[in-house]
């Protein structure tokens, strides 16, 4: 992990609530899979270039047709007044001022409005409630927002059980879970049911979101070379290598493992991102060599927030930026797109 997201980290956890704190820290069952993360990351070994006349190196990029100054995005995090009385508008700032795509959750905070006056490119992530109208709600009114992509999470049929901040979401004010979802409510329907995940959401409902919004659509918590290849064939325009940052099913593979199966299957048709316990440019140096296009980071973000706002999460994110730079330098390549699997061997 870089020094300065370590930094942030202790401070988090040192000045936070630690109700919040928990909520945010916290893995699924006996954390085996967030435990996991970092170090499947760091167990694979680079063979470096030299004398290619790399020149100087550039990070930007271009992610589903957008352009960026970096393939370090923001992943899509709830409940960011947790952390900052300014939310996912503080986030969106950073983010936008570090050159960075920021994919906004469902679970934001902060009115969809205010989050896209503040960003620069951004997608929305959503899940698919048992209430329709409220995402179909939200998903419309980000198309008109200016979002450029629709992200839907597929590994959250029920919220898992996690093993700290089980109390977190309950010690909110209600205002704050309901914020952009609970709009779209019926009159007389339980607002907590209606914006529940619905555990029979299929394949199906890609097309369906594609066609409502107008918007290409990734699927965010894809572990396998086979599923990504179903959800293309559904219509989806992108694939998110994820295990919601071991806090879904626990066990579940690290997504540095997951990460070659799926790129491979894909073969070049959509692009592919990758978050899970990704903690320095080196960390996104291997993700990029093994095919992601773009790499999110969830919680470091956060900690960026905590500390300070929308200049915190810009630090986070130029602090990774930065670290891959100088990778890539050390490496022999002018750009990430210079990168390419046979630059990566086994692990160790």
């Amino acid at each position: 992990m870089l020094p300065l997201l370590r930094d942030l980290a202790e401070r988090a956890e040192r000045d936070l609530d630690p109700r919040w704190h928990d909520y945010l820290d916290t893995g699924a069952g006996e954390e085996i899979s967030l435990h996991e993360a970092e170090a499947a990351w760091q167990a694979y070994r680079l063979r470096p270039r030299v004398l290619r006349a790399a020149g100087e190196v550039g990070t930007a990029a271009r992610i589903l047709g957008t352009r960026v100054e970096t393939p370090v995005a923001v992943a899509p995090t709830a409940y960011h007044r947790m952390f900052h009385e300014a939310g996912e508008v503080a986030t969106a700032a950073g983010a936008a001022a570090a050159g960075a795509l920021m994919i906004v959750s469902t679970r934001a905070t902060m009115p969809l409005a205010d989050i896209a006056a503040a960003a620069g490119p951004w997608w929305l992530q959503v899940y698919l409630t048992r209430e329709r109208a409220a995402i179909e709600n939200l998903v419309t009114a980000a198309a008109e927002l200016g979002a450029s992509a629709i992200v839907l999470t597929g590994d959250t049929p029920i919220v898992s059980t996690r093993s700290r901040g089980r109390g977190s979401v309950a010690a909110m004010p209600p205002e704050w879970h309901l914020t952009n979802l609970g709009r779209a409510v019926p009159e007389g329907v339980d607002p907590v049911w209606a914006v529940d995940a619905d555990p029979a959401a299929s394949l199906d409902d890609i097309q369906r979101l594609a066609e409502l919004s107008g918007l290409p659509v990734l699927v965010k918590g894809v572990l396998r070379g086979d599923d990504a290849l179903a959800c293309l064939d559904a219509g989806a325009a992108g694939i998110v290598v994820s295990n919601h940052g071991g806090r879904q099913l626990d066990r579940a593979i690290a997504t540095a493992v997951a990460l070659p199966e799926v790129v491979t299957a894909v073969g070049g048709q959509a692009p592919v991102l990758v978050d899970g316990g990704i903690r320095s440019g080196m960390d996104a140096l291997v993700a990029l060599a093994l095919g992601a296009d773009a790499v999110l980071l969830g919680r470091p973000v956060v900690w960026g927030l905590a500390a300070a706002g929308a200049a915190g999460v810009q630090t986070v994110l130029d602090g990774v930026t930065s670290d891959l730079r100088e990778s890539l330098a050390l490496f022999g390549v002018a750009s990430p797109g210079g990168l390419d699997a046979d630059d990566v061997t086994g692990r160790r």
